[in-house]
């Protein structure tokens, strides 16, 4: 009797894994492994350079298969766990400009860690990267001035391989912003920018422009050169206070072409004076961009029409005609004085994508006949919103070079670090940060740790790495 027991008791416990084991199979009949997010979503455009890999998520710790099968475009790719959140995978990536791409998983390739019977399901992805910025773009600039073409080769040699570094002058004809930014990060930026703002005055004790010693330190020193000019006119006839403000003035753009109008005399005095110094530099050997009566359109575009709906330079104020009458008639002066050492730099007014209030400024544009590089001013605007921007622009002008004409604090923040602003797409030929807004140390519209961190990025020349 003993002996029947005991075997029975032996039976019971033998048979108990079998048991467990079949409401093991159960349960894991019930698991579903379904992704949750990707990377990269279904139909997305994307930046080549900056996408080496391909991160897919799901609804548990998953694993990727032994017979794993991952094709990008047919062909197979390995892929591994996510190290940093086990409920996802990696599939590096080498990514071309240009180019269409399905990224293929299979049916079984992704299994879950708990019980590798339960797999997901397969998984298709479309998507493609953005075309080469340089592939279209004009190869020589307007002019055939020798220093100018040098310098127009160098910018589109580096167009979307490094943004180059900029800074304004504090205010005109000096180098003290750039000396600043040297002493916190070490390194100068590999442009400075000159404004002719104060060429009303000139010659005074304070201000001449016909010295052009800074410039050309600035330029001995390795240094490349940028030129604008925020064109100040009389508040009246006859007036011994300026503005550029089209609200404080009685000056009127439409009224230039009036021979013998005061605004007519005022134009060309100053276009004059403008163009000594521009000829001074060409006989030196320098040649620059030039950025003249940027940020024409301001508000103008916008749909609903009011009082601040206007332009904020008075060289907007008359509209887009007559603004790009003012652009081609100083092309033509400048070129008839024989100046031919700049570079042409358009600025438009982009607005985001946010067709529901604006239209784009693309009326106010002068023509591929009459511009270099397209430029877009931007402050406080975040790295997506630049990479957002410059590819609005980009579409818009796809011949031109792609500039951040100025940049710097707005909306309570800094703008978007270089480096992320290059990551997310918003690949500029170059950045300019504006002067005088005391963020930091340089005096600059900036604080210390942007420009500590942009002049540090392998993605951004400073004036020690300019080879021209």
């Amino acid at each position: 009797m003993k002996t029947y027991l005991k075997l029975l008791s032996f039976l019971a416990i033998a048979l108990l894994p079998i048991s467990c084991g079949d409401d093991d199979e159960d349960a894991t009949d019930d698991v579903t492994v379904a992704m949750t997010s990707q990377s990269v979503a279904e139909g997305a455009e994307i930046d080549a350079l900056s996408t080496t890999q391909i991160a897919l998520y799901y609804n548990m710790s998953v694993q990727v298969a032994g017979a794993s099968n991952i094709t990008l475009n047919g062909t197979k790719v390995q892929a591994s766990r996510n190290s940093k959140n086990v409920t996802g995978i990696i599939i590096p990536v080498q990514l071309e400009e240009g180019v269409s791409y399905t990224l293929k998983v299979s049916a079984g390739s992704v299994v879950a860690e708990s019980n590798r019977s339960a797999t997901a399901p397969e998984f298709t992805l479309h998507f493609k990267t953005y075309a080469s910025q340089e592939s279209n773009i004009t190869p020589l600039p307007l002019t055939t001035n020798s220093d100018a073409v040098k310098l127009y080769r160098y910018l589109l040699s580096q167009y979307g391989q490094k943004v180059i570094s900029s800074v304004m002058a504090n205010v005109n004809w000096n180098n003290e912003c750039a000396e600043k930014v040297y002493k916190l990060t070490g390194k100068y930026p590999a442009m400075n920018c000159y404004d002719f703002i104060h060429i009303c005055f000139s010659p005074a004790n304070w201000i001449d422009y016909t010295k052009i010693a800074p410039v050309q330190q600035w330029v001995n020193d390795g240094g490349l050169v940028q030129l604008m000019w925020h064109f100040n006119v009389p508040k009246a006839q006859g007036s011994t206070e300026y503005t550029c403000t089209p609200s404080e003035t009685t000056f009127r753009a439409a009224n230039v072409f009036t021979e013998g109008s005061w605004e007519n005399r005022w134009f060309y005095s100053q276009m004059d004076k403008v163009v000594d110094t521009l000829l001074k530099l060409q006989e030196a050997g320098i040649a620059a961009t030039w950025r003249p009566f940027h940020e024409a359109a301001g508000n103008a575009t916008h749909k609903q029409q009011a009082n601040w709906t206007t332009s904020w330079f008075w060289w907007g104020a008359d509209g887009a005609a007559t603004y790009k009458r003012l652009w081609v008639t100083m092309y033509e002066y400048f070129k008839t004085k024989g100046v031919s050492n700049l570079i042409w730099v358009w600025t438009t007014q982009n607005y985001n994508g946010n067709s529901a209030q604006y239209n784009q400024d693309t009326d106010w544009y002068p023509g591929n006949e009459y511009v270099d590089i397209v430029a877009r001013d931007l402050y406080g605007y975040t790295a997506e919103q630049n990479a957002q921007e410059f590819r609005e622009i980009q579409a818009a002008y796809p011949t031109k070079m792609v500039a951040l004409g100025e940049c710097g604090y707005g909306d309570n923040r800094d703008p978007g670090l270089i480096g992320d602003c290059w990551t997310k797409g918003a690949k500029w030929s170059h950045f300019m940060v504006w002067y005088q807004d005391k963020q930091g140390s340089t005096d600059t519209m900036c604080s210390d740790d942007w420009w500590h961190q942009a002049m540090s990025n392998q993605n951004v020349i400073t004036r020690d790495q300019i080879s021209i």
